[in-house]
């Protein structure tokens, strides 16, 4: 039953992306030449969202689906990382013209060329997973 909970949350967030034009080629190079507030309003009101919802999580002491405490483990807050992995992502988002919500909601459209950036991303995911331990910290 959550399994169908999920896909239906998933669906739904799929949709609100299209629809709200997030996952719009157009839309994501408009805000890369910095031509239109559209897509920083869209990001702007996630972030506060996520804010919100986290503080609501800890002060309430939420519990997730399974009714297990939700905890949130500490973060290391290395400059040089967030640095880093901010400009690949940014680098990918710009060449690809979509970041990763985007890429399945492109794909439930039925925009068969973003299979080549959706398997792109697994793979390179896969590969951080190899060889994170060996990089610096």
């Amino acid at each position: 039953m959550r399994s169908i909970i999920y896909l239906g949350i998933g669906i739904f967030f799929g949709i609100v992306l299209f629809k709200s034009e997030a996952a719009s080629w157009f839309r994501i190079y408009e805000m890369f030449q910095f031509g239109s507030f559209h897509m920083y309003g869209i990001i702007g009101s996630a972030v506060g969202l996520g804010i919100l919802i986290t503080q609501v999580i800890k002060r309430f002491k939420i519990k997730s689906f399974y009714g297990d405490p939700i905890t949130f483990a500490p973060k290391d807050r290395s400059f040089k990382r967030y640095m880093f992995g901010g400009i690949l992502f940014g680098l990918g988002w710009a060449l690809a013209g979509a970041c990763p919500g985007p890429m399945f909601a492109l794909l439930g459209a039925g925009y068969v060329p973003i299979l080549i950036v959706l398997i792109s991303s697994i793979l390179g995911t896969l590969l951080y997973g190899v060889v994170k331990n060996k990089l610096p910290h």
